[in-house]
């Protein structure tokens, strides 16, 4: 414990943003970073309170309060080292993870948690500023190869793991460059690119092989791998959208939120967005933009909007408005339902609750506006929330673009997944449970968001190392990576 009387003497002090008006003219990211004795003070607050509910409040079960006593006492160096062994990628969480370890934090019963995310980021940069952190080849090989299919978080997670266990990794990538939604779903905004390609150069230093723009199922056979590897990950993601099924859907103007997302992200990179645009190169500039979906997806798409100067912005979420504050007797140590404002929410857009898109109106093929409802929940006969409109609530918006962010239904089944065989669950994702990660296909493995659907990036980061070990059991009989 750092300070036994810290929680009591120092008040919550986290990150900072730039200013709206300066942070919508770049693509950079805008968190400005605390002083290291203020990080320092903050861990402070750490009241290592016996039962730490924030291990289980953090999917990759962070030993949280250990590394905060260790930043206190400016053993920097070795915090570093105790958050690596939980975590493969702390400035990936650090950055757009949620933080549901603060929602429970115990010091979160008084609205005051510990700054638990801006600890483990500051830690995590300090160490590559420092050159603390550098490749960690496997002492010895073990003669076996394991193919990684996908390059998002759960995937470099498997691979790096596998990797520094000995085995031979190669990770198929089916875009330009490595990351998955990492490079292609976060905005640079939230998460600079650099961030992911010094990771990319730490593990090729430790012997993955990356092979960009293959993509098994369709320019190589799922079965032809299969017979090159003694191992196979399926790590894929859930990149089935949701639809919008309504009249006026085919007009012009009506894209899934990740056609935009990656298109805005090649041209940060410099890379050709058309390839990524068979409906055409958007652009949000003098636009009036309708944005489908309340989650963080729909908030990246108004985050973009606003730095490509679109004329206005408005974000439509189905469910009803959610309470200013939780009732944490009621919630805590669980994640709480309440209403949040996202950065890009901040920097301007109009929000609208309980609202149910009912046709797209078009003119020449192309949208103009959209119609929509209000609607209430309210408990059906089976004793489950049902909606209804209301009456006399129906209206128009303005929209030349409109993007659906309204989630994933699961893996693409196309290509891979038909040609691996592996049965589904009853969710549409690949089946496997958390013990042995093993999929009903032979030596085939799934993980992150293609195993559990639309997730955090920290719940994928947990379920590639996890998949990890379980794959490395097989291949050797036991394993001295970590769960």
């Amino acid at each position: 414990m750092g300070k036994p009387t810290g929680f009591l003497e120092i008040e919550r002090h986290d990150r900072g943003y730039a200013k709206p008006e300066t942070r919508l003219k770049t693509w950079t990211e805008f968190v400005k970073p605390l002083p290291y004795p203020e990080v320092r003070q903050q861990a402070a607050r750490c009241m290592d309170c016996g039962i730490p509910f924030c291990h289980t409040g953090c999917p990759v079960n962070n030993m949280i309060p250990d590394w905060n006593n260790l930043v206190y006492h400016d053993q920097w160096r070795t915090a570093l080292e105790t958050l690596h062994s939980t975590n493969n990628f702390p400035e990936f969480t650090g950055r757009i993870c949620p933080a549901p370890c603060e929602a429970s934090c115990t010091l979160n019963i008084d609205e005051n948690p510990v700054t638990i995310k801006t600890i483990e980021c500051e830690i995590v940069d300090r160490g590559w500023e420092e050159g603390w952190i550098l490749p960690e080849p496997p002492a010895r090989k073990s003669g076996k190869r394991v193919a990684v299919i996908g390059s998002g978080p759960a995937g470099l997670a498997a691979a790096q793991q596998l990797a520094r266990a000995g085995h031979d990794v190669t990770l198929f990538e089916k875009s330009d460059r490595i990351g998955g939604l990492l490079r292609y779903g976060i905005p640079d905004f939230k998460m600079e690119k650099r961030i992911i390609d010094r990771r990319i150069a730490q593990m090729e230093a430790e012997g993955v092989t990356f092979k960009t723009g293959v993509e098994v199922g369709k320019d190589v056979s799922f079965q032809s791998v299969a017979e090159e590897y003694d191992a196979l990950v399926l790590a894929g993601g859930a990149e089935a959208p949701r639809d919008l099924e309504v009249p006026g859907r085919e007009l012009a103007g009506i894209h899934f939120a990740m056609e935009y997302l990656v298109q805005q992200n090649k041209r940060v990179a410099g890379d050709d967005e058309t390839r990524a645009a068979p409906r055409g190169t958007l652009s949000a500039k003098g636009k009036h933009v309708v944005v489908i979906g309340g989650g963080d997806t729909g908030s990246d798409c108004i985050g973009t909007a606003n730095r490509q100067g679109a004329a206005s912005v408005t974000q439509l979420e189905i469910m009803p408005k959610p309470p200013e504050h939780e009732d944490k007797a009621l919630t805590w140590p669980d994640w709480p339902l309440k209403l949040r404002t996202s950065s890009s929410q901040e920097e301007g857009c109009e929000r609208d609750f309980a609202v149910l898109t009912k046709r797209a109106v078009g003119q020449d093929g192309r949208v103009t506006a959209i119609e929509c409802v209000h609607v209430e929940w309210v408990t059906g006969a089976n004793g489950r929330p049902q909606m209804q409109e209301v009456a006399g609530s129906r209206f128009e918006l303005k929209a030349d673009l409109v993007f659906l962010a309204m989630g994933f239904l699961g893996p693409q089944r196309a290509g891979l997944v038909e040609q691996s065989g592996a049965a589904l669950d009853g969710r549409s994702n690949v089946n496997a449970n958390t013990n042995d990660y093993q999929t009903s296909a032979a030596k085939t493995f799934a993980c992150g968001d293609m195993r559990r659907g639309q997730s955090l990036v920290v719940w994928a980061i947990r379920e590639g190392r996890q998949c990890a070990r379980a794959v490395d059991t097989l291949l050797i009989g036991a394993s001295e990576l970590p769960r």
